[in-house]
C-alpha cells in the first residue's frame, strides 16, 4: 500500500505541476499566487493519494464476503498515539499553509514606492481609466495603458451597480461599489496585451463589458501618454449628474493625490453643464449618450456608432423596417423621432417580434434629462437616413 501510494504520488505531483491551471502571468502578484498554488498542491497532493489509497485498500481489504452478511465486524480499539497524531500533523499543515496564503496577500496588497494611480470608473457596460497629471489636469482612456515594471494602484469606483475589475493576467480582482472607492495594486511585469472583464452580473449587457490592457515599455507610455489630450470628454460619454452626487471624490481617498479630477463628473455641476448646455441636442451629443451613460452600445447593434450588441434588436434594421416605415407610422399615428422616443421611454410599448420584457430597462426617463434623450433621438434618427 505504501509503495502504491508513493508511485502515484510521484506520478500525480508532476502531472498536476504541469496542467496549465492559469492564463499568462502578466503580473509580480500573479507569480507570488501561482507560486502559493504550486505549494499548495505540493502539500495537497500527497494527502489526497494517502487517503484514496487507504479507502481503496480498505474497500478491497475488509469487504464483506459471503456467509458474513449477518456477521460483526471484529472489535477494535482506538490507539491515542495515532489519533494524536492525524489531528496534530493536519492542524499544523493547515495553519502553515494559511499563514504562507496571508504572507502572499499582504505582500500583494502592499503599496510600494513610487506607485503611480490609475483611476478605474465603471457603468453600465463600460471601463474608463484616467491618469492624473497634475491638480485640474488628468488624461481619460477607454483602454489600459500601463508601463512595464512600474508599480499601480487602481483607485475603482462605480457609477450604478456593483461591477467588477478583473484582469485574469494579472491575478488581482476587486469589486467596484457604488458609493465607495476601493483600492487594488498590481505591478505589471510582462509585455503584452490583456483581457479586462466585469464579473459581476451587472445587468443584459454584463457579457460585453470589456476592455483591454496594454502592458509597454516605459519609453512607450510616456509617448503614449504625452499624446492624448488633457482634460478631454469622456470616452464613454459623460454620467448624468444625478448619478454622480453619492459617489465620493477621488480626493477624500489617502494617496490619491489630485486624482478627484480623474472621473469626469467629480463636479455635479460641471456634469450637468457639459451634458446640457454644452452638448446640446446634436446628433454627436446623442453618440456620446448612446454610447455613454445610455449604455445603449452595449446591447445594440448600430454602424454609425460602432455598435455591436447582440442583446436588444439591431438597430440598423428596425430603424428602417418599423420606425421608418411609413405604412408602420400611418398606423402608429407617430413620426420617426416620436417612435424612437416611445422606443426610449417605453420600450414596450412596441415590443418586437421575438423579444421580451424585461430586459432593456424602463427608467431611461428618469436616467436621463429631457435634452440627453433629445439629442440621443437625433442621433438614432440620423442614422435612418
Amino acid at each position: 500500500m505504501v509503495v502504491i501510494g508513493v508511485v502515484v504520488t510521484a506520478i500525480a505531483i508532476p502531472l498536476a505541476l504541469i496542467i496549465p491551471w492559469f492564463p499568462a502571468k502578466g503580473s509580480i502578484q500573479a507569480g507570488n499566487v501561482r507560486t502559493l498554488y504550486t505549494v499548495l498542491l505540493i502539500a495537497t497532493v500527497p494527502i489526497f493519494v494517502l487517503v484514496e489509497t487507504v479507502v481503496l485498500f480498505s474497500v478491497w481489504k475488509f469487504r464483506m464476503r459471503p456467509g458474513q452478511e449477518e456477521m460483526d465486524g471484529p472489535p477494535i480499539h482506538g490507539n491515542t498515539r495515532l489519533e494524536v497524531v492525524w489531528t496534530a500533523v493536519p492542524a499544523i499543515l493547515i495553519v502553515s499553509l494559511c499563514t504562507y496564503a496571508y504572507t502572499v496577500l499582504r505582500s500583494n496588497e502592499d503599496s510600494k514606492k513610487g506607485e503611480m494611480t490609475v483611476n478605474v470608473t465603471t457603468r453600465q457596460f463600460a471601463f474608463e481609466f484616467s491618469y492624473p497629471r497634475s491638480p485640474g489636469k488628468q488624461v481619460v482612456s477607454p483602454v489600459l495603458y500601463l508601463p512595464e515594471n512600474q508599480p499601480v494602484v487602481f483607485k475603482i469606483r462605480s457609477l450604478d451597480v456593483i461591477h467588477s475589475f478583473f484582469v485574469p493576467s494579472f491575478s488581482e480582482k476587486l469589486d467596484a461599489v457604488p458609493g465607495i472607492v476601493t483600492t487594488l495594486r498590481v505591478t505589471p511585469n510582462a509585455l503584452g496585451t490583456y483581457p479586462v472583464e466585469c464579473t459581476e452580473l451587472c445587468g443584459a449587457g454584463h457579457s460585453l463589458m470589456r476592455s483591454a490592457v496594454h502592458v509597454v515599455t516605459p519609453a512607450a507610455f510616456a509617448t503614449w501618454l504625452k499624446s492624448q489630450p488633457i482634460n478631454g470628454p469622456p470616452p464613454v460619454g459623460t454620467p448624468p449628474s444625478t448619478v454622480t452626487q453619492a459617489v465620493p471624490d477621488y480626493n477624500a481617498v489617502p494617496g490619491a493625490g489630485s486624482s478627484s479630477s480623474s472621473s469626469p463628473s467629480s463636479s455635479p455641476s460641471s456634469s450637468s453643464s457639459s451634458s446640457s448646455s454644452g452638448s446640446g441636442t446634436s446628433a454627436a451629443a446623442g453618440q456620446a449618450v448612446f454610447t455613454g451613460q445610455g449604455g445603449c452600445s452595449g446591447c445594440h447593434t448600430l454602424a454609425a456608432a460602432s455598435a455591436t450588441g447582440t442583446v436588444g434588436p439591431n438597430l440598423d434594421v428596425r430603424l428602417r423596417t418599423d420606425c421608418a416605415n411609413p405604412a408602420s407610422q400611418k398606423v402608429r399615428g407617430t413620426t420617426l423621432k416620436q417612435c424612437i422616443e416611445t422606443a426610449i421611454t417605453k420600450p414596450y410599448a412596441y415590443l418586437p417580434s421575438g423579444y421580451s420584457a424585461g430586459i432593456m430597462p424602463s427608467n431611461f426617463s428618469q436616467r436621463l434629462t429631457p435634452t440627453q434623450i433629445q439629442a440621443l433621438v437625433n442621433f438614432i434618427s440620423s442614422a435612418a437616413k
